[in-house]
């Protein structure tokens, strides 16, 4: 059983509230970058700095991490992972970086992601900004900006759908 739990306009609403929550918390926009997780983290990232730059307050650096070589899992893993292009072609030391995901669960790819940024520079900061957070965590890590908090259980599934991966856009959840 599938149910909706944001709509196409509702995540759109969402991501604007949450690129004004970001520009409010930095006083402005001027010192953060936005990077977004590969893959729907990504494609969030660059919808959050669009929004930035509609509310008028500047051009804002966006680009992408991929955090393959960074988990704790590897060694669980049988095959050699897949190694996509970090795409960040500006400088992360001394700024406010913004990372971008689609759902926060065990906090495990938020830390992956926080070691992939810190090997390019060091940021003045790092905060984190989930569209979901569903809850379960295994580390102690907490989003800065939450675009809607979700409890579940271990035997359901959040599915975040963005247009370049899915044709459509919005949020469900679903047993497994």
């Amino acid at each position: 059983m599938v149910k909706e739990i944001l709509s196409e306009q509702g995540t759109k609403s969402t991501l604007m509230r949450l690129s004004y929550e970001i520009v409010e918390k930095n006083h402005g926009a001027k010192e953060i970058c936005i990077v977004g997780i590969r893959r729907r983290g990504a494609a969030i990232a660059k919808m959050i700095a669009a929004n930035i730059e509609k509310i008028g307050e500047c051009a804002v650096m966006c680009g992408e991490v991929d955090i393959s070589l960074y988990r704790d899992d590897l060694s669980t893993k049988k095959d050699q992972p897949i190694v996509n292009e970090t795409a960040i072609d500006f400088s992360v030391t001394d700024k406010i970086v913004v990372l971008v995901d689609d759902v926060l669960f065990t906090g495990r790819t938020a830390r992956a992601a926080m070691d992939a940024v810190i090997a390019l520079g060091r940021p003045a900061k790092i905060q984190l900004c989930e569209l979901v957070d569903r809850g379960h965590r295994e580390l102690p890590i907490r989003a800065d900006f939450v675009g809607k908090n979700v409890p579940t259980s271990l035997e359901e599934i959040i599915s975040v759908k963005m247009p370049e991966y899915d044709g459509s856009m919005g949020i469900n959840i679903e047993r497994k």
